[in-house]
């Protein structure tokens, strides 16, 4: 199991880094690709995944990212990517417009679940596909991953060698808070040093290392709720895994909890920083 999960690790790395480093279109139905996984896995712990209600938060899925992907086209002074909040708008009304229209056959809570699944997974994760669209997207992105895996890597090893006050018992009995400050802490001075590198090629970010740990560490707090998120999802529902996709990891929100959450705080952050 380690041998399998230390490799699938390194390929989806490989991966990852070689599809964000093309960017453009290709990212984002990459991303739009992992999201549509996403939801399917959110949607199956809740029964719709092949009922209306699902198969709308699919079909609502492409629409969101096609309006991103072609967000650079102008229409009468118009960018595309302005019907991002249209489209999310429509969906709630869609899935509305199934609960009402053949009610009783639908739980509230399967509606819910159904808006979740598109908001929570589609939503948020189109941000690491929208950091990569920004100038110099493709240095920015890399601190989604030195926030999630850096905060996750760094707390397992703070945690082990230092942990003894539990987190949060019930919910992960193997975290501790010495891990939580080390994994947030560890991620900012993995934020200062990739400032090294990020410093000579945009030279308009002042006192670089010092916002990039503040960037890094700030993205990293909503990293932990995201993977304390999608646990008690699996506790809630008697689960062990979302999916089988990455082996030795399970599925899309096994690997990617954390950065769901992260993402659109980098991105923001971001912008926020450079302007």
């Amino acid at each position: 199991m380690f041998w399998t999960r230390l490799f699938s690790g390194i390929a989806l790395i490989i991966i990852a880094f070689a599809v964000l480093w093309v960017g453009g279109p290709l990212t984002g139905v990459v991303t739009m690709a992992l999201s549509l996984v996403g939801v399917f896995e959110l949607c199956r712990v809740y029964g719709i995944e092949r009922r209306s209600p699902g198969i709308f938060a699919y079909i609502w899925t492409v629409l969101y990212y096609a309006v991103l992907i072609l967000g650079g086209i102008i229409v009468n002074g118009f960018s595309l990517v302005g019907l991002a909040m249209p489209v999310m708008i429509t969906y709630l009304l869609a899935i509305l417009a199934v609960y009402v229209i053949r009610f009783p056959k639908y739980h509230d809570r399967e509606i819910m679940a159904a808006f979740m699944s598109f908001f929570y997974v589609s939503v948020m994760l189109s941000y690491v596909f929208r950091i990569r669209e920004m100038k110099n997207g493709g240095y920015f992105v890399v601190l989604i991953f030195l926030c999630s895996w850096g905060n996750d890597t760094l707390a397992y090893c703070v945690g082990v060698l230092f942990g003894k006050h539990k987190m949060s018992p019930k919910l992960s009995p193997k975290k501790s808070i010495e891990g939580l400050i080390g994994g947030i802490l560890g991620a900012g001075a993995l934020g200062a040093l990739y400032a090294f590198l990020l410093k000579a090629q945009i030279p308009e970010l002042t006192h670089p290392h010092l916002v990039l740990f503040a960037v890094c560490a700030l993205g990293a707090i909503p990293a932990v709720i995201g993977d304390l998120a999608a646990s008690a999802i699996k506790r809630n529902n008697d689960i062990k895994d979302y999916g089988k996709l990455i082996p030795g990891h399970g599925g899309v929100l096994d690997r990617f909890d954390s950065m769901i959450f992260t993402a659109p705080i980098i991105y923001y952050l971001v912008r926020f920083v450079i302007g």
